[in-house]
Order: structure tokens, then sequence, then C-alpha cells
């Protein structure tokens, strides 16, 4: 019956949103004594394609597009436990939005471009706790369209 709670526990949490395993593991282990066993229900899961960490890799990015910079996407990812390689494939198909992304929240949050060497320092800032890399950061405000 131990099995049983667990595997409804686990569905329980893939209905609400993708996990990646290691996520998905450290819920579950709270609630099981026999680690041997959650390693089987995980492998199960993944054989019958309920988890996958691409997914959840895809979820993670697609929710934080628009608003963070790939390199608070790629923390992320390495918090929630996707691997290193499935990250930087995760994260390559969005390096060609990510200008217009922070365009975006640059425009979003700042109406006029900086007047003065302050307020760049202030909206490079802003961008860079986005998750934005220098080289973009730059390029907006040194553009300021």
């Amino acid at each position: 019956m131990a099995g049983l709670d667990l595997r409804s526990r686990a569905l329980a949490l893939l209905a609400r949103r993708e996990h990646t395993r290691r996520e998905l593991s450290r819920k579950l282990a709270v609630h099981c004594d026999d680690e041997a066993a959650l390693e089987v229900l995980l492998d199960a899961l993944t054989t019958e394609g309920l988890l996958s960490d691409a997914r959840a890799a895809e979820a993670i990015l697609r929710s934080r597009t628009g608003r963070h910079g790939l390199l608070k996407i790629r923390q992320e990812l390495q918090q929630r436990g996707v691997p290193a390689e499935l990250a930087s494939t995760t994260l390559e198909t969005a390096r060609e939005a990510e200008l217009e992304s922070a365009r975006s929240v640059w425009r979003k949050k700042f109406p006029h471009p900086p007047t003065n060497a302050e307020e760049r320092a202030r909206q490079g800032r802003f961008l860079q706790n986005r998750g934005f890399s220098l080289a973009i950061i730059q390029k907006i405000l040194r553009d300021d369209d």
C-alpha cells in the first residue's frame, strides 16, 4: 500500500507542474523510508514518460523567458537539478531571443533611456539582477533606441 501511496503522491505533484527527477525525489523522500523503492518508482515514471527532466527544463524556460535573462534561468535550472548538458541545450534555443527579451523588460521598467552615468548604472543593475549578460546590457544601454 505504501508503494501506491507514494505513486499517488508523485502523480499528484506531476499533475500540478513538471518536476525534475531530483525535485520529485526530494519531495517524495520525506514520505518514503526505502530509498531503493523511491528510485524504482522514479525509474518507472521516467519510463512511462510521466517524469522528464527535458520537459521540466522547457517549462522553466518558457515561464521565465521574457522576464529573466539566460544567466538567471541557468541558475534556476541548476537549482532544480537539470543536468548541465541538458540545461545548455535548452538555453541555446532561447539565446537568439535574449536581446529582444531584455529590451522588452527594460522598456517596461524605464520609459526613457538613461541621461547620465548614475541613471545608466541603475538601469544596468536592474537588468543584471534580472539575469541578463553584461554584453546584452551594454548593447541595450548603448543603443537606447
